[in-house]
C-alpha cells in the first residue's frame, strides 16, 4: 500500500505529544516534528512530533502529579481500566496492524496478533493487581513484622520499531497494575502506532497516569536522566542498552532492558528431521526480515545430520519467505525497517563470504521490479561457520542465518555459550536425558525444546550476560516495578 492509498481511519488524527491526559505540541518551534517513512517504497507518510527535553520534563511532571492518587486506587479498580484498554485493542486490531505494517514494514498478516497480545497481557496483568503482597516476619512478643510492596512511581519505557504497537501496549500493563504511572517512548523508526494507541486508550485512564511521547535520542535520553522518573525499561539493542544505564547510573535508577541476542539452536543427531527444518525456518523469524531479538541466528546441526536438513532448508525458505509488500496479507515477508538497517544487512552479507562462510541462498535484494525503491532483502544461509567469525558472533538484527557443523558436545558449548550474548535457546532432540543436559548447559534466559519463538504469557522471558536485565510478562516483571517496605510495629 502505498502512502497515497492508506485509507481513512488508519493514521492518527493527532501529530502532537500525549500527557496529562491532552495533546501538546512539542515546545521547540524548529525541528519540532520529522518525517516517518513508508519502508516498501522509502516514501513519507507523515511528520511525526519530536520530544526534546523539555517537553519529556512536562511529560514526567504530568505523570509524577498523577502518581499519588493512582497509587491509591484500589487494584481491583486500576485492573478494570486495563480491561477496558484491552478491549479497545481488540476492537481496533486490525487497522492497527495495517498502520505498523505501513510504518515499520513487517507483513500485516503477522501483525494482526498484536494488538491482541498487547490486550492479553494487560489483562494478564489486571488479574495479578491484587496479589501484590507482603509478608509477616515473627519477631517474637511484643513485635509485630511486616512487609508491603510500594508502587516507585513514574516509570520510563523505551519500545522498539519491531513491534511497535505490541511493546507500547503491552509494556503500560505491569507498571500500572502496580501503582505506577507511565512514560511510554516511541520507536522513532516507527512512531505513528503509538500516537494512534495514545488516542484509543489516553482517555480511559485519569489525566497523567499513561503518557506517550515521540522523539530520537535527546528524548531518551531525557527520560532516563530525568530525577522523578523513578525507573528507566528498554526493549532495543546492546549499545542502545548500555547508553541507557549509564544515563540510569546518574540517579542510581532501576534498570529493566531487553537486549539483544545470537541466539542457538542446537539439533541432535536423533532430532525429528521434519520437524526441525520447520523449527528452523521459523526460529530465525524470517516473517520479520529477522527483526527480533529472540531469533535463532545459529543453527548447530550434529554432522550426521548436517547436510540432509541444509540442504532441505536452502530448498524450502525461499518458497515460505519471499519478500513482498507489507500491507499485502499474502505477503509472508517484509521490509526491513530503514535504509539503515538493510546497509547493515548488506554489510554483514560480504562479513560473511570475506571471513570465510559459505553462501547457500540469498545474499542480496529481491530482483521484484515492484520492491525496487524499499528496504527489501532476501532471505540468507551461510554454511560452514566458524566461531570466529563477525556473523558467529555479532548480532545482525537482520534475515541471515548461521550454519555451524558439530560432533563433539563439549566444544559445541563451548562455541553456543561463547558469545556475549544469552537471551534464548532452542534445543531439538527426542531424548528427554539429552533435552534436560542440554538446557542445564546453554546460558541463556529462555529455552525452548522441540520449539522456537513462541512466548507464553506468565513464563519469564529475559536474557543473561548482555542480553539483558530482569524478566519480563510473568509475575516477576510486576514485581519490577514496585520496591519492599518492611514494617516493625512494637507493642507498649
Amino acid at each position: 500500500m502505498r502512502t497515497r492509498d492508506i485509507p481513512d481511519g488508519i493514521l492518527p488524527r493527532q501529530r502532537g505529544l500525549f500527557y496529562g491526559g491532552q495533546w501538546h505540541a512539542p515546545r521547540s518551534g524548529a525541528d519540532a516534528d520529522a518525517e516517518t517513512l513508508n519502508p516498501a517504497y522509502n516514501e513519507v507518510i507523515t511528520r511525526a512530533p519530536v520530544a526534546n527535553a523539555a517537553d519529556v520534563d512536562a511529560a514526567v511532571q504530568a505523570a509524577h502529579a498523577a502518581f499519588a492518587g493512582w497509587a491509591a486506587t484500589p487494584p481491583a479498580q486500576r485492573a478494570r481500566y486495563l480491561r477496558r484498554a484491552a478491549a479497545v485493542l481488540r476492537e481496533h486490531a486490525m487497522p492497527l496492524a495495517q498502520l505498523d505494517a505501513l510504518n515499520n514494514g513487517n507483513p500485516v498478516s503477522a501483525l494482526a496478533h498484536d494488538a491482541g497480545f498487547a490486550a492479553d497481557c494487560l489483562d494478564y496483568f489486571a488479574g495479578l493487581a491484587t496479589e501484590i503482597k507482603g509478608e509477616t516476619i515473627p519477631m517474637g512478643l511484643g513485635n509485630f513484622n511486616y512487609t508491603v510492596q510500594e508502587p516507585l512511581g513514574v516509570v520510563g519505557r523505551i519500545v522498539a520499531y519491531n513491534h511497535p504497537l505490541m511493546f507500547a501496549a503491552a509494556r503500560l500493563a505491569a507498571p500500572l497494575a502496580a501503582g505506577n504511572t507511565v512514560v511510554i517512548k516511541a520507536p522513532d523508526q516507527a512512531p505513528l502506532s503509538t500516537l494512534r494507541l495514545a488516542e484509543l486508550v489516553g482517555d480511559i485512564f485519569p489525566p497523567g497516569v499513561v503518557n506517550f511521547l515521540c522523539g530520537g535520542r535527546e528524548c531518551g535520553d531525557a527520560l532516563g536522566r530525568h530525577p522523578l522518573v523513578r525507573k528507566i525499561t528498554l526493549i532495543g539493542g546492546v549499545p542502545t542498552g548500555k547508553a541507557v544505564m549509564k544515563t540510569a547510573a546518574d540517579s542510581l535508577k532501576p534498570v529493566l532492558l531487553e537486549l539483544g541476542g545470537k541466539n542457538a539452536l542446537v539439533a541432535y543427531a536423533d532430532a525429528d528431521l521434519g520437524r526441525l527444518v520447520d523449527g528452523i525456518i521459523a526460529g530465525m523469524n524470517f516473517t520479520w526480515s529477522g527483526q527480533s531479538c529472540g531469533s535463532t541466528s545459529r543453527v548447530f546441526l550434529h554432522e550426521s545430520i548436517h547436510d540432509t536438513v541444509l540442504d532441505a532448508v536452502a530448498r524450502l525458505l525461499p518458497t515460505r519467505h519471499k519478500p513482498g509488500i507489507p500491507t499485502d496479507p499474502a505477503t509472508t515477508m517484509g521490509a526491513l525497517v530503514s535504509r539503515a538497517q538493510l546497509e547493515k544487512v548488506e554489510h554483514y552479507v560480504r562479513a560473511g563470504l570475506e571471513d570465510g562462510g559459505r553462501l547457500v541462498c540469498g545474499g542480496k535484494r529481491p530482483d521484484d521490479p515492484a520492491l525496487r525503491d524499499g528496504f527489501f532483502h532476501e532471505p540468507t544461509v551461510f554454511s560452514d561457520m566458524q566461531p570466529h567469525m563477525r556473523l558467529a558472533r555479532e548480532e545482525v538484527f537482520g534475515p541471515i542465518l548461521s550454519v555451524f557443523r558439530w560432533r563433539d558436545e563439549d566444544t559445541l558449548f563451548e562455541q553456543v555459550n561463547g558469545v556475549d550474548f544469552g537471551l534464548t535457546g532452542s534445543i531439538w532432540t527426542q531424548s528427554l536425558d539429552t533435552a534436560h543436559r542440554a538446557a542445564s548447559r546453554i546460558q541463556t534466559g529462555y529455552v525452548w525444546i522441540n520449539n522456537t519463538s513462541q512466548h507464553f504469557m506468565g513464563a519469564p522471558f529475559g536474557g543473561v550476560k548482555q542480553s539483558g536485565i530482569g524478566r519480563e510478562e510473568c509475575f516477576a516483571e510486576l514485581l519490577e516495578f514496585t520496591y519492599c517496605k518492611n514494617v516493625n510495629l512494637r507493642f507498649g
